[in-house]
């Protein structure tokens, strides 16, 4: 999956549910948030995922009785999606043919 994310822009959440969390997170599916942050991100339970940390809401220290230890650990970007002013514009975007990737010709080697 691609992100078209970067920091200072809105974000939508589409999706608030944890599985296996009872503690609250503080996202609401609806609510818009900014990002301060987006980048990879390796948790060693949770592994490599695309993040992003919020404007809004500062996890500070996951250290509770479900934590895992980490600072202010990223949201994974799956549960947001960039706010759209002008939906018709984002579709027409999706619809625009994507540039073939350019052929490399391979020189073959000379013997001597």
């Amino acid at each position: 999956m691609s992100y078209d994310f970067h920091v200072g822009q809105k974000v939508v959440c589409i999706d608030d549910t944890f599985k296996h969390v009872s503690i609250d997170q503080g996202i609401r599916k609806g609510e818009i948030y900014t990002l301060r942050w987006v980048g990879e991100y390796t948790h060693y339970i949770d592994g490599t995922f695309f993040g992003v940390k919020l404007e809004e809401l500062h996890r500070g220290n996951d250290d509770g009785p479900e934590g895992y230890g980490a600072a202010d650990m990223p949201f994974r970007a799956t549960r947001f999606r960039p706010l759209v002013k002008d939906k018709i514009s984002s579709l027409r975007k999706l619809l625009a043919p994507t540039p073939e990737e350019p052929k490399v010709k391979v020189k073959k080697k000379e013997e001597v």
